[in-house]
């Protein structure tokens, strides 16, 4: 399996689902709250800007507009974050608003 092909499927099988999962979860904290706090407008902007840059990747995956390294690179980046944040945030860092 070349990396390309690796890496559409670690974005369709497990990236977007978890992205999917997770922007439930926070529609589901808003509809029990009957209102969205600015943390939570701001995940979501920042998780379907993540999840519109990985249908690009998907797409430059489908046109060849991306070589093997670079692939793999994306690869070693998702693992390491999800490795990183088994809970949430993909990658994101949360910033601690009681500071």
């Amino acid at each position: 399996m070349s990396q390309s092909e690796k890496l559409e499927e670690l974005i369709i099988k497990s990236v977007i689902p978890d992205l999917d999962e997770r922007l439930d979860e926070i529609f589901e904290e808003i509809a029990d709250n009957k209102e969205a706090s600015e943390d939570a407008k701001e995940e979501i902007e920042e998780l379907r800007e993540f999840k519109e840059d990985l249908q690009d990747v998907l797409s430059d995956i489908e046109s060849g507009d991306i070589d093997e390294d670079e692939c793999k690179e994306l690869i070693d980046d998702i693992l390491e974050a999800q490795k990183g944040n088994e809970e949430e945030d993909f990658g994101f860092v949360e910033e601690d608003s009681n500071s």
